[in-house]
């Protein structure tokens, strides 16, 4: 799922088979890359860490060690923009989404995201 930074749905993907981690759907359907290509940030949670320099991560914790409070504004900052978003998709009261076993039904998504 895309969205922008107030949260709003921009892009939905096709469901996979199976069980597929959130990078490897991302990889999938190249949203890294197009991101990278049209010049759009990506802000995302650890499960991202490492996918590309493009994509904007929390910073790890050294080991053995804490993070200064330097590091820790700057994860506090990127929580807090990234929180419209996460809370986006549960708040979408006007326009809900049907879900099968956790899984939005790709039709209908697609359907909902057309007349967005």
């Amino acid at each position: 799922m895309v969205t922008d930074p107030a949260g709003r749905l921009l892009w939905i993907s096709p469901a996979l088979p199976g069980r597929a981690h959130d990078l490897t759907a991302a990889r999938t359907h190249r949203i890294i890359r197009i991101c990278e290509r049209q010049g759009a940030p990506i802000l995302a949670d650890r499960a991202y860490m490492g996918a590309s320099p493009w994509v904007t991560t929390p910073l790890r914790r050294p080991p053995g060690r804490e993070l200064t409070p330097t590091r820790q504004t700057v994860n506090r900052a990127l929580s807090a923009t990234r929180a419209p978003v996460e809370r986006g998709q549960p708040n979408r009261e006007h326009d809900p989404l049907p879900c099968r076993r956790n899984r939005v039904a790709s039709r209908t998504a697609s359907k909902t995201s057309q007349q967005a």
